[in-house]
């Protein structure tokens, strides 16, 4: 499927990435520049371009996620924030039509714990996710609730791992819709090759719960780093091919590309 707004992705990150060389980065902020639980402010723009979905028709998908993190406290305890709006693509025929529009709107705070190591975040709090979609096909037409458990290790400069941990149920909804019961694990891992430029991995393994369902996708990619005074940008491309599934529009295969930005 065609999008111009991969294309601007992939044409920007080359830009980026053929100007690294003249980039000086700081450690610190390449080890912190994928920590989803960084003490910044941050504003992010995902897109998985799924080429093909599992199941007996050729069909595609794509899903742009606008993400935006923010720290607060409440009395001595320290949270982050992560609210997350799709705008879905999804095949509606055999035929490989597709219906856009806003999917269900995700949000999580994570308490954050402090393990006494400057060097790892670990954080654990709520979710919820909002039956906000335009379209019966691109939301669950459910109301969700449930758990997030995020780590990120940033004790060296050149690896960085961590994982994503969440559940939730469905709570609330259209009684006619089936239920939600969804778990999701994202193991990640960087390794920095110099000047900003880093390796990555970073599929998301799903099991639904309601359907006995599940994919298990396996990532590889690339990125940039580019660290400003005020701000650090990071931008990447990573192909992800599934391993391992069960049942129907799962990806099976997709290309993951992304543009961050985290605000000292």
């Amino acid at each position: 499927m065609k999008n111009t707004r991969i294309k601007s992705f992939l044409f920007t990150g080359l830009l980026l990435l053929g100007s690294s060389q003249l980039i000086h980065a700081d450690d610190t902020d390449l080890a912190q520049a994928n920590n989803p639980l960084a003490n910044f402010k941050a504003f992010n723009i995902h897109d998985y371009a799924i080429g093909e979905l599992t199941g007996p028709d050729d069909l595609t998908a794509n899903q742009a996620w606008l993400r935006y993190a923010q720290p607060f406290t409440i009395g001595e305890s320290n949270w982050l924030l992560r609210a997350s709006l799709p705008i879905m693509t999804n095949p509606v025929n055999a035929d490989n039509s597709h219906k856009s529009g806003i999917g269900d709107f995700n949000v999580f705070a994570a308490y954050m714990i402090d393990v006494g190591n400057p060097g790892i975040s670990f954080g654990i709090g709520p979710q919820l996710t909002l039956d906000t979609s335009t379209d019966d096909r691109l939301g669950s037409g459910k109301n969700s609730a449930g758990l997030a458990n995020v780590l990120f290790n940033a004790e060296s400069p050149i690896f960085q791992y961590g994982y994503l941990l969440t559940w939730q149920g469905s709570f609330s909804g259209d009684d006619h819709r089936d239920d939600v019961n969804m778990g999701a694990f994202q193991p990640f891992a960087m390794y920095q090759l110099g000047g900003g430029t880093y390796l990555r991995s970073t599929g998301i393994m799903v099991y639904d719960f309601e359907h006995d369902t599940y994919t298990v996708p396996l990532g590889f990619g690339i990125g940039q780093v580019i660290p400003t005074d005020d701000v650090v940008y990071n931008i990447f491309i990573e192909p992800q091919y599934s391993i391992a599934d069960k049942g129907n529009t799962w990806a099976q295969w997709q290309v993951f590309v992304g543009f961050n930005m985290q605000f000292k």
